[in-house]
């Protein structure tokens, strides 16, 4: 049996399945990365609305607290107090703008791996057209190769039995 013939471009066949593989993992981290990004922007979201939940809960409280005739200094202490947490608030929504960032850069980035991913999945898949095509050529190759052998086998036996005498009626007629 002759030797299996190899394919010349195996490497680069090996290089392009690494290389679909590498984008696909990479389009799996940005996909992870959104999501945190997400899960982080939507906590920001809920301790803001906590933040301005105790903001209207002091006010109120403060009002209530006025009206039953507080003194000036816990005035002063519910107005620092719901500065502070007015502060909070700003600084929150911040964090949520700047999220908010992170996540349309999550976004993008999905975009660019998926486009590098069906970039790597379609010259992956030239390759492996290219292999199964050379496949099919070297097995037609092959088989011609093996017809030719057969024939030229089929010829020196009909010939030796040619000369022995062996051919029927084709040996017979010659001798005759």
């Amino acid at each position: 049996m002759a030797k299996r013939p190899i394919y010349r471009l195996q490497a680069l066949l090996r290089l392009k399945e690494r290389e679909k593989h590498q984008a696909e993992v990479a389009l799996a981290r940005a996909f992870t990365a959104l999501r945190e990004a997400q899960e982080r922007e939507k906590k920001l979201r809920e301790e803001k609305e906590r933040i301005v939940a105790a903001w209207l809960r002091k006010q109120h409280e403060m009002s209530e607290e006025m009206r039953g005739g507080g003194t000036v200094f816990d005035g002063n202490v519910f107005l620092n107090y719901l500065r502070k947490l007015k502060e909070d608030e700003e600084k929150k929504a911040e964090e949520i703008e700047e999220q908010q960032e992170k996540v349309m850069e999550c976004q993008e980035m999905i975009v660019r791996r998926r486009r590098e991913y069906i970039d790597a999945s379609k010259a992956l898949q030239v390759m492996e057209k290219h292999k199964a095509l050379w496949w099919k050529k070297v097995m037609q190759e092959i088989s011609r190769a093996e017809e030719k052998q057969f024939d030229e086998l089929c010829t020196t036996i009909h010939t030796l039995k040619g000369w022995r005498g062996e051919g029927g009626d084709d040996a017979q007629a010659m001798a005759h």
